[in-house]
């Protein structure tokens, strides 16, 4: 009789455990609590599904805070098996401009319904708007629209993500069934962050600030735009320091944003351009040194007016202008969490110490990375990696 596995979680960590398990011989049920697979995946694709990154793979690895733990996955399932992956599924991909990943349809859905169509003709099954609401050893108990029961498996795959947006289905409830020792507390990551504003910055709400070079800690400077929002900043380059702020916060220091505003200009250059003769309005003179109207307003609300006549001061802050930060956005608004469950709490496997039944994979892991393509790749990866771990074990057990 075949050995039967049940997968928590229809996303693309479940999934891709899914179809490495549906190559053999057992019985696949995958129970998901939405009334349809991979809600987050079809949310992430509405705007063009960036499903990875094409830059050199030991330059890839390093955009994870785990590098360690994950590199041997990420490696062996990189953007080059994931290109070649669509490729199997029907779906072409391309290599944009900034190195990133997309279907050349850009959609999600067309690859969701080619990945699901084939993993049904696989054998496996799926269970939507069942929710598991209780899990020991290897007997979980399941609820659904008419009723509640329990099943009883040889392996079970929890693939039930973080706790961001769990409208879409990772609302966290799986926290339940692990000690609280077990679980790295989650943060919210890849996610603005809060500045109160005078009313003076509403005219700049959803306006960038352009080609800004950008730090928590001067090791680590990030260069792109940055988007003012009525709550505060939002941009790629923000969830790129979101590691560094969030070092700040569990520090217990004070969140603060550095920026220098014209990167391209040397403080000389600047000093220059800046002695402008009496006549000339401050605006003027700061457009001139290449201040657009956004930066010379966030300059205006930052920098105190008794230092905007002197030159020298105005260097100072144009090229390091600090900005004191409120936290960030709530985590249920997050694109992803760091945190989750622990390493060193698992096999090498995925496996988990507490419970030889259980493996995890997907954003409910303890690691954490910029968008970019990044997050997808690392779900995939442990995916895969889980299911390989489950289908070792049920060999080993026979």
């Amino acid at each position: 009789m075949s050995k039967r596995i049940a997968i928590i979680g229809a996303g693309p960590a479940g999934l891709m455990a899914a179809e490495v398990l549906s190559q053999y011989n057992y019985q696949i049920d995958v129970f998901e609590q939405k009334p349809s697979a991979a809600r987050k995946f079809l949310m992430a694709g509405k705007t063009g599904l960036n499903i990875s990154h094409a830059e050199p793979v030991d330059v890839f690895i390093q955009r994870y805070d785990r590098t360690d733990w994950l590199s041997p996955w990420v490696k062996q399932w990189d953007a080059q098996w994931i290109q070649n992956w669509m490729q199997g599924l029907g779906i072409d991909s391309y290599v944009g401009s900034s190195g990133r990943v997309f279907p050349v349809e850009m959609k999600a859905a067309p690859l969701l319904r080619a990945w699901l169509k084939r993993l049904i003709q696989k054998g496996v099954k799926f269970h939507y708007r069942h929710r598991c609401v209780d899990l020991s050893n290897n007997q979980l108990t399941i609820e659904n629209q008419t009723q509640q029961f329990s099943a009883t498996y040889d392996a079970i795959i929890l693939a039930c993500g973080a706790v961001s947006w769990s409208q879409l289905g990772s609302d966290g409830a799986w926290q339940q069934w692990l000690s609280t020792d077990e679980i790295e507390p989650f943060q919210a990551s890849n996610a603005g962050v809060l500045k109160q504003w005078s009313p003076f910055m509403q005219d700049c709400f959803g306006q960038p600030l352009k080609r800004v070079d950008a730090w928590v800690t001067t090791e680590r400077k990030t260069h792109g735009d940055i988007i003012i929002t009525h709550y505060g900043f939002e941009s790629g380059v923000i969830y790129k320091l979101g590691r560094d702020l969030r070092t700040q916060l569990s520090q217990k220091k004070n969140l603060k944003l550095h920026l220098d505003l014209l990167p391209d200009l040397s403080i000389e250059q600047l000093e220059k351009k800046l002695q402008g003769n009496k006549k000339q309005s401050l605006t003027n003179l700061w457009r001139k040194a290449g201040l657009d109207q956004v930066k010379i307003n966030l300059l205006r609300e930052i920098v105190d007016k008794s230092l905007w006549s002197d030159a020298k001061q105005m260097v100072q802050q144009i090229k390091h202008l600090s900005i004191s930060l409120d936290g960030f956005r709530p985590i249920e608004e997050a694109i992803s969490c760091a945190g989750g469950v622990k390493q060193d709490i698992l096999s090498p496997q995925l496996q988990l110490k507490s419970n030889p039944y259980v493996f995890c994979c997907g954003e409910m892991l303890d690691w954490d990375a910029p968008t970019g393509g990044y997050l997808l790749t690392a779900c995939f990866a442990t995916g895969r990696a889980a299911g390989q771990g489950v289908h070792q074990l049920l060999n080993s057990a026979i």
